[in-house]
């Protein structure tokens, strides 16, 4: 039969520990096992004082339970084994990897190997500066080459003062026309035909045939160059770049280095072509042509479009664009303190006597804490302290004016006085008198 009467709000639960320890546990198999066999205590539990006992319930020898424990229950054997574990010295922890360290040499090599490898510099970066190094000079070439294969400096030549004329009829006004065809011909797409079907006014053919296939050669080696010179100005942008990115200061040593080139090999070669101008051409034609496709008659249309003075002229500007830009550069880049990051002269000569002065301090001190005069030198005294001597002296010559009285005085107006002489009301001097000067 079941109770479905309702529960009274305020019944209380029934009282069903005795023993008044709310520790103890309610059954015997939940009871700890005594050491060496694999069942409960139950001697414990009843008594606390069993033989069969081991250490949780009997507490160690010299052990207090805490205040208030009842000896066998869970509060006691807990207070038991805080009081053995206090009792009981701590066991060193056996860590072989703190104990054991390697040698000093080791250690040392170590450290010389991480001071080096922070001290050492990405190599990626100094490839880059090398490479903006070797590409700056044959770009400037290149550049000063285009400027010269151009219709304006055609023009500027053949209108300037002192241009040799043509013997053989050509005015400048053919000059410019004729000498435009073969200049657009080295920059163009165009093929042979470009300049071998020109004919002047009389109908006859302007370039033979030996002299178009020479253009051809040139118009060849014109073209690689601007090539050349197009895949090493990207390749500066791609290394200008990473320097921009990852080096500070690497685009500015990287150029400056690069004028420095410049320099040394537009100088190299000029002191070449002054010194033997026909020497220096011929071999440069052999360098890129082969023998026999570059002479001609001066009876050819190309020598007399293009005489010798023209390759002068021609060299002379070459050398003197790269001359000047790379001059410029070397301006623009030249390592300044400013520009390595490095304070002014100024600043750093004021830092260092800074530095001195302070050292000089300390050791001023250091010497009056040993006994020494306060000037910083052994066996020398202040200027101040030589002026009190002879002032003192003077006062014992004197007796009249009354004992000397040397203290230091502060002023209203100036600071500190020293108590050297100086006028009174009356117009009289008088010594060791305090106040300010």
């Amino acid at each position: 039969m079941t109770d479905t009467s309702p529960t009274p709000q305020n019944r209380q639960d029934p009282h069903l520990d005795p023993a008044d320890d709310s520790d103890e546990p309610a059954f015997d198999w939940m009871k700890p096992a005594a050491p060496g066999t694999g069942e409960p205590d139950h001697d414990a539990g009843s008594s606390g004082t069993g033989t069969g006992a081991g250490a949780s319930a009997v507490p160690a020898a010299g052990a207090v339970p805490a205040a208030g424990a009842v000896p066998g229950s869970r509060a006691g054997r807990r207070a038991a084994e805080a009081a053995a574990d206090r009792a009981a010295p701590e066991e060193e922890l056996h860590t072989s990897a703190l104990q054991i360290r390697p040698p000093r040499e080791e250690v040392e090599r170590r450290n010389a190997e991480r001071e080096q490898a922070a001290k050492a510099k990405p190599v990626l970066p100094r490839v880059m500066q090398v490479l903006l190094a070797v590409c700056f000079p044959v770009i400037l070439l290149v550049l000063a080459v285009r400027a010269v294969t151009s219709p304006l400096f055609l023009w500027v030549e053949y209108n300037r003062p002192g241009f040799p004329g043509d013997g053989y009829g050509f005015s400048t006004d053919d000059r410019m026309t004729y000498g435009s065809y073969a200049v657009d011909y080295l920059s163009n797409w165009a093929g042979p035909r470009y300049l071998g079907e020109l004919v002047d006014r009389n109908k006859d053919q302007l370039f033979k045939a030996g002299e178009v296939s020479h253009m051809a050669d040139v118009k060849l080696v014109i073209l690689s160059a601007f090539g050349a010179g197009v895949v090493l100005i990207l390749l500066s942008l791609i290394a200008m770049i990473y320097l921009r990115r990852r080096s500070a200061g690497g685009i500015r040593r990287g150029l400056f280095a690069g004028s420095i080139v410049s320099l040394a090999l537009i100088v190299g070669l000029g002191v070449l072509a002054v010194l033997g101008w026909e020497q220096f051409f011929t071999e440069f034609h052999r360098l890129f042509f082969a023998n026999g496709t570059w002479t001609f008659s001066l009876q050819d249309t190309l020598i007399r479009l293009f005489p010798g003075q023209f390759w002068v002229d021609a060299g002379i500007v070459i050398g003197a664009l790269v001359l000047l830009a790379s001059l410029l550069t070397l301006i623009l880049t030249w390592p300044t303190r400013k520009r390595r990051g490095l304070p002014k002269r100024r600043a750093a000569a004021d830092a260092a006597s800074g530095e001195d002065e302070g050292a000089a301090a300390e050791g001023g001190r250091g010497s009056q804490a040993a006994g020494e005069p306060a000037g910083g030198q052994a066996g020398k005294r202040p200027r101040f302290g030589r002026r009190a001597k002879a002032a003192n002296a003077g006062a014992e010559e004197d007796p009249a004016d009354g004992p000397v009285n040397f203290t230091a005085g502060t002023g209203a107006d100036s600071g500190t006085g020293t108590g050297f002489d100086h006028p009174e009301a009356d117009g009289k001097p008088s010594r060791g008198h305090s106040g300010a000067i």
